[in-house]
């Protein structure tokens, strides 16, 4: 992810104009890894490649706020926060008693709620809305955490791959929130 981001940066204007393909290949990735993860090798591959693209694609919001006033800070803070979140939430997820694996149903109708309201606010652009979504994302994506890193306890995934891209992608999503959540806030707008 890391370097997809940092080849992505200085081309982040042509990504930009790219990103709905670029997002299309980032899914047929992800898809494809559902067909390879079972073949030693390719898998890893397919993995990797899914999570350059991702790297690739997140470095339009990157460029945009490392270009802001105290944007290396705000990059810094993100990330430093993302972790300190993963780690509380994979801790807790070991740690509790509590069986979040039997949430599965009420989480992806949240996720479902979210996606709904994001789309909506695609046409709306209400920036309001826009930190209520991605306030909404770092607490789902944190609770999604335990609830992967639990199911990963259990050997309810296939394949490690499964569980690896799981908590990749919890770990991505909080990020991507809270880099919009703390460029909203560090912005002069």
């Amino acid at each position: 992810g890391a370097v997809g981001a940092y080849i992505g940066v200085p081309l982040a204007g042509a990504i930009s104009a790219m990103a709905l393909p670029l997002f299309l290949v980032e899914i047929g990735l992800l898809i494809a890894l559902q067909f390879v993860k079972n073949k030693p090798g390719i898998n890893l591959l397919v993995m990797f490649g899914f999570v350059f693209m991702t790297g690739i694609t997140l470095s339009p919001l990157l460029a945009y706020t490392l270009g802001m006033n105290g944007g290396g800070v705000i990059v810094g803070n993100a990330f430093a926060m993302t972790a300190v979140v993963f780690g509380a939430m994979s801790f807790y997820a070991i740690k509790t008693t509590t069986d979040f694996t039997s949430y599965t149903k009420p989480l992806m109708i949240a996720l479902l709620v979210i996606v709904g309201f994001s789309i909506l606010n695609i046409f709306i652009g209400n920036p309001m809305l826009h930190v209520m979504i991605s306030g909404a994302v770092v607490l789902l994506f944190s609770v999604l955490v335990i609830y992967d890193t639990q199911n990963i306890m259990n050997g309810a995934y296939e394949t490690p791959i499964d569980g690896a891209i799981a908590l990749y992608l919890d770990f991505l999503n909080i990020f991507t929130a809270l880099l919009q959540l703390f460029g909203i806030f560090g912005s002069d707008d």
